[in-house]
């Protein structure tokens, strides 16, 4: 009896201790909870106001694309990209409160100023004709502005899929002036008809010659024929849901010249052997361009679907660009997939911003982090110091998603790291939201998921993801910000931008000057948003339009730079002119500080770090009051003092 009753307890003491171990990692594994105070004081810094971005032209409207019969049974994945959104200044008033939009509803690309601001000009629709262009068998995904042809005015360059991108150069080379369909020319960016299938484009000086180059991200197969309902033939898919390298080949466009005036031009070249195959044949779905290690030549962010992303560190010179592939270390404790460079998620958005105030930028990248569904995890990429141990291969940065409550929300696209508050701490916003239906197909998705990759290629080894799938298709837009104890919470709902969004673009850009980083959002199959910052008590900025000049005596933006706020403290906080970042939302060149509460008359000092028309390297000190300054960078910066 004795023998019984101790047999019984032990068995009891097992599974009690299992329970208490059960409840420890159950305890664990919950996201920190924040006191319903400090909750509503830190949501009570925000405020924004949103508004539906025009339309151009009222044209018949659809809610899923006619595809190839071989995807026919998938197409509402195949129709889940598309929507994008750029903020710039496009006619030349000094500010960036004009905006390009995609709507995948209609195919349609608009140029149209931002909503609430003067009607300067009407809404109108950007088409590529006289280029060859086939509403059946072609869709715009992306709107990039840049000065191509450095005469000081903006252009545009439209990526496609089913076609190669357009460039829409401003004729006159003159800013200002009424905005019309007639004030741009239309230049093949890489002529010979081929058919890609690009979802990023970025723009950067990546050889160091002084001249932007383009950096394209393509997705599907080149050549193949996803948007044309009538093509014979078979098509694939993705041959790994982990390590797909079969994808549309990115490629690295070398500016090789332009010419401005009334029939503007511009020449780019492929730069084959630029990009080793293992970094270019993923399915690429988002990139991102900025210095790391404060050389002046840009590092890459390849974020690709189905496989590992890209850090690939840049060892060019001019007119011989060449990137080599970065690794995270792996410690005992760290998943494989938590090593930049060996993830096996799904990346869809990029974003740089300094989250730890070092000096040096880190990386905000989306996956796929949808709880109960598929929960990868998104990264916070944080920088650990020592640039140099780039040239041997290592990428000097660790994944802090989880204990900086950056790594889950949902499906996620863009992803942003800005001041909205003017504080000085960033907070961070995404994209998020796949396909809205009616018939949750989670359990399918996971069965293809868990398939042979032997058979994933073929489309009709995939369950049916046609009209009304449902996959994480009503989900908010999260806006994190960062509490007390160091961790980010979502406050979307109570700043003005809950309510579910199926969303691909985030563009920032402060539309009106007043020191408040204003936000727009391209929504799949619904209007996009656009939404104005009306903080009540924003801290004071600094914000820098940083320009190189143009031989008309204007200036052009000085994609690239790099300006650091040294704080007194000892703090050093970067950013740079960004060129194009993330997947569909591009934002405008601007520089932008919060700077929290200074005393009356305070001057803060910034360098700035420039790669100048002459190819060469420059680094000024400067400083400055608060507010907007526009400064020209030659061999020094001379700047115009604060814009009122």
């Amino acid at each position: 009896m004795k023998d019984a009753m101790a047999g019984a307890a032990r068995r009891y003491g097992k599974r009690l201790a299992a329970l208490v171990v059960v409840a420890a990692l159950y305890g664990a594994a919950r996201l920190p909870s924040l006191p319903a105070g400090e909750r509503a004081a830190l949501a009570a810094r925000f405020r924004f106001a949103g508004a539906a971005i025009p339309e151009a032209r009222a044209v018949p409207r659809r809610g899923i694309r006619e595809v190839h019969p071989d995807l026919r049974p998938i197409r509402a994945w195949i129709s889940s990209v598309g929507a994008a959104v750029a903020l710039h200044d496009l006619d030349g008033d000094g500010l960036p409160n004009d905006l390009c939009s995609v709507d995948p509803r209609t195919d349609v690309v608009t140029v149209a100023p931002v909503p609430g601001t003067p009607p300067r000009y009407a809404p109108f629709p950007l088409d590529a004709a006289p280029l060859p262009f086939s509403r059946a068998t072609m869709a715009p995904m992306g709107c990039l502005p840049a000065d191509l042809d450095e005469d000081g005015a903006a252009d545009l360059v439209v990526y496609y899929w089913g076609r190669t991108p357009v460039a829409f150069l401003r004729r006159g080379g003159e800013p200002g002036g009424r905005l019309r369909p007639d004030a741009f020319a239309r230049v093949e960016v890489a002529p010979g008809g081929a058919r890609w299938y690009t979802n990023a484009m970025t723009f950067a000086d990546v050889d160091g010659d002084g001249h932007g180059d383009l950096v394209v991200g393509n997705y599907f197969p080149d050549g193949a024929r996803v948007l044309d309902a009538a093509a014979g033939g078979r098509e694939s898919m993705q041959h790994s849901m982990s390590r797909a390298l079969n994808g549309g080949r990115d490629r690295v466009l070398l500016w090789a010249g332009a010419g401005a005036g009334p029939e503007p031009a511009v020449s780019f070249r492929e730069a084959p052997g630029a990009l080793d195959d293992a970094s270019a044949e993923g399915w690429t779905l988002a990139m991102g361009a900025a210095d790391l290690d404060g050389d002046q030549l840009p590092e890459l962010y390849i974020a690709n679907d189905f496989g590992p992303d890209r850090l690939l560190h840049n060892r060019s010179r001019p007119g011989r660009p060449r990137f080599a592939q970065l690794h995270g270390t792996r410690s005992l404790t760290t998943p494989g997939s938590k090593v930049l460079g060996r993830d096996s998620f799904k990346g869809m958005g990029v974003g740089f911003g300094d989250l730890n105030d070092d000096g040096l930028l880190d990386i905000y990248v989306s996956n796929i982090a949808a709880e109960w569904a598929l929960q990868e995890s998104h990264f916070a990429w944080v920088s650990t110091g020592g640039t140099g141990r780039m040239r041997g291969g290592e990428a000097p940065y660790v994944d802090r998603s989880e204990p900086l409550g950056l790594s889950r929300s949902g499906w996620g696209w863009d992803a942003r790291l800005a001041d909205f508050d003017n504080d000085g701490v960033p907070e961070a916003v995404q994209a998020t939201g796949f396909v809205r239906g009616t018939t949750n197909r989670w359990p399918e998705l996971h069965e293809i998921a868990m398939g042979n990759d032997q058979l994933l290629a073929s489309p009709r080894s995939w369950h049916r993801f046609g009209p009304g799938t449902e996959l994480s298709g009503h989900d908010p837009n999260p806006f994190f910000v960062r509490a007390r104890d160091g961790r980010y919470r979502d406050l979307a709902a109570e700043v003005g931008l809950g309510g579910a969004q199926v969303s691909r673009g985030l563009a920032l850009a402060d539309v009106d000057g007043d020191g408040r980083v204003d936000m727009a959002v391209a929504n799949q199959w619904e209007p996009s948003r656009f939404f104005r910052n009306l903080a009540p008590r924003p801290g004071a900025f600094l914000g820098l339009r940083l320009l190189l000049p143009t031989v008309n005596g204007r200036g052009r933006p000085a994609v690239g730079a790099q300006a650091t706020l040294l704080l007194p403290d000892g703090r050093r906080r970067a950013a740079q002119v960004d060129g194009g970042t993330g997947h569909s939302g591009k934002s405008a060149p601007e520089v932008h500080f919060g700077l929290g509460e200074l005393p009356a008359g305070a001057r803060v000092r910034v360098e700035v770090r420039w790669r100048g028309a002459d190819a060469r390297t420059h680094a000024d000190t400067l400083s400055l009051a608060p507010g907007w300054h526009t400064v020209l960078l030659g061999d020094s910066a001379a700047t115009g003092g604060a814009d009122e």
